[in-house]
């Protein structure tokens, strides 16, 4: 059985625009202003494909929507062999136009939020690193993606 030929509601330009403005004006209502700092390559070891120096070298601020309601989410603070842990996790969401306008046009190689960049949330004063950026949370609703959802983790100095 085929779907409906005469409704097509998965190449409309125009619905789709109006659902990104409508998850955009909702972010700017209920949301928080964040400032997103972009991760250089400082020096990588070829060997075990790591960054020993990462450098944090350009700041950029725009609005996200905060998914956790009920505080911060992961396993919380433990003591642990090694002290006392914190593992505080939160779901940011920012628009795909917003981290256009505000990121992508000010440095052209950074697309979409990329893991191990920077969030500070100046709610809790906290520095949170992206642990993994879902691109697909909103599952192509009229056909396109509007969001990302960047799960972030306390930042542990090291």
């Amino acid at each position: 059985m085929a779907t409906n030929v005469f409704f097509d509601n998965y190449s409309n330009f125009n619905e789709q625009q109006l659902v990104e403005d409508l998850v955009i004006e909702s972010i700017k209502m209920y949301g928080v202003d964040v400032i997103y700092i972009t991760r250089v390559d400082g020096a990588v070891d070829k060997i075990f494909n790591e960054d020993d120096l990462p450098l944090y070298n350009e700041t950029f601020e725009f609005e996200t929507y905060v998914k956790n309601v009920d505080g911060f989410e992961g396993e919380g603070d433990f003591l642990s062999k090694f002290g006392l842990q914190i593992r505080d996790q939160m779901t940011l969401t920012v628009a795909n136009r917003t981290f256009e306008q505000y990121v992508t046009r000010e440095q052209g190689t950074v697309i979409r939020p990329k893991e191990g960049d920077l969030i500070y949330f100046p709610l809790s004063e906290n520095i949170f690193e992206i642990k993994f950026v879902e691109d697909e949370s909103l599952f192509y609703q009229s056909g396109a993606l509007q969001v990302y959802d960047m799960v972030c983790e306390l930042a542990e100095y090291t």
